[in-house]
């Protein structure tokens, strides 16, 4: 089958789409035939060699598709359902990809849309876990117009937390529309949420992982009372936690995404789709900043892929 592989560390470039052994499963594993596969900034994170030594290496950690095996102990899928979730082997951006964690596709997304889920999702849930974001919490998020933040808005507010996001001034009306209340970055940044929050705020997640470590502990009154998913440095200079999921995952959300979809309490993010031969250029975009949206890698089988052949990439498909 066909992967997304690279055998040296590097630029885009070193990406190549490759034949692999066709993977199987184990119990209580699925096995899809991928329709759409998640890209995050760890892959090329991976692909330039800071977070794993050992090459040759496959990439993808999320993907959505259809069903075509599934392992001893699975009860509630079959052979046929659209599933999406987790690919524990960094294998999700090929033609078939084994799930160790997953579920039923949310009944109104495309491939995709729900391919786009389980990263930014899971990570939302965890570290409001973490946070300990209950009903009344007043929840600061520095960094929440991206698709984490934007995640972590919806459910904190789910919760019954109130969220105060701070955004890039013209992100703001986003921010906005999802339900928070927003303030810009800048200089003025802890005086306009002291002017919403006179005593401060309970909470602080902080995703962008821009340099205000310092600003948002006097905001939460507390180290402890911070969260950073972006900033390590920061975090062990000033004694924030920085949650990665080593201890412990909220992959109990996939399977509750579905019925806040249907009740309209939480929105899937924007997705910018590449076919899985335009890897290099997904990298390339997501790595300068450029992204419309969560990148997606897409697999059609009854189809070729092409390019539209703009600055602007999508997926086209000739039947």
């Amino acid at each position: 089958m066909k992967a997304v592989q690279f055998s040296t560390f590097g630029n885009p470039d070193v990406l190549q789409i490759v034949d692999i052994a066709m993977p199987h499963v184990g119990p209580r594993q699925v096995r899809i035939q991928v329709r759409a596969a998640g890209i995050n900034a760890s892959d090329w994170k991976k692909r330039q060699g800071l977070l794993d030594p050992i090459l040759p290496q496959t990439m993808g950690y999320e993907a959505a598709g259809i069903v075509d095996e599934v392992g001893e102990g699975v009860t509630n899928i079959k052979l046929g359902d659209r599933v999406f979730g987790f690919c524990t082997n960094s294998a999700a951006q090929a033609e078939y990809a084994v799930l160790t964690y997953y579920s039923h596709m949310p009944a109104s997304l495309d491939f995709p849309s729900a391919a786009a889920l389980p990263v930014i999702i899971e990570t939302a849930a965890r570290v409001l876990d973490q946070l300990d974001v209950v009903d009344g919490t007043c929840l600061l998020i520095n960094g929440a117009s991206g698709n984490i933040g934007a995640a972590a808005i919806q459910l904190a507010l789910v919760r019954g937390a109130r969220v105060i996001g701070i955004a890039s001034p013209e992100k703001c009306e986003y921010i906005r529309s999802l339900g928070a209340e927003p303030v810009s970055y800048g200089p003025n940044m802890t005086r306009n949420v002291l002017d919403l929050v006179p005593s401060g705020v309970d909470r602080v997640l902080d995703v962008a992982g821009n340099g205000v470590l310092p600003e948002l502990i006097s905001l939460a009154a507390k180290a402890r009372n911070v969260i950073t998913i972006s900033d390590l440095i920061g975090a062990q200079t000033h004694n924030v936690r920085f949650s990665k999921g080593d201890d412990g995952r909220a992959l109990y959300i996939l399977a509750q995404i579905d019925s806040l979809i249907e009740a309209g309490k939480f929105s899937a993010p924007a997705v910018q789709c590449f076919p899985l031969t335009k890897v290099a250029k997904a990298h390339h975009i997501g790595e300068t900043g450029q992204a419309l949206g969560k990148l997606i890698l897409t697999i059609d089988p009854c189809s070729t892929l092409v390019s539209n052949g703009t600055n602007t990439p999508s997926t086209e498909y000739i039947a």
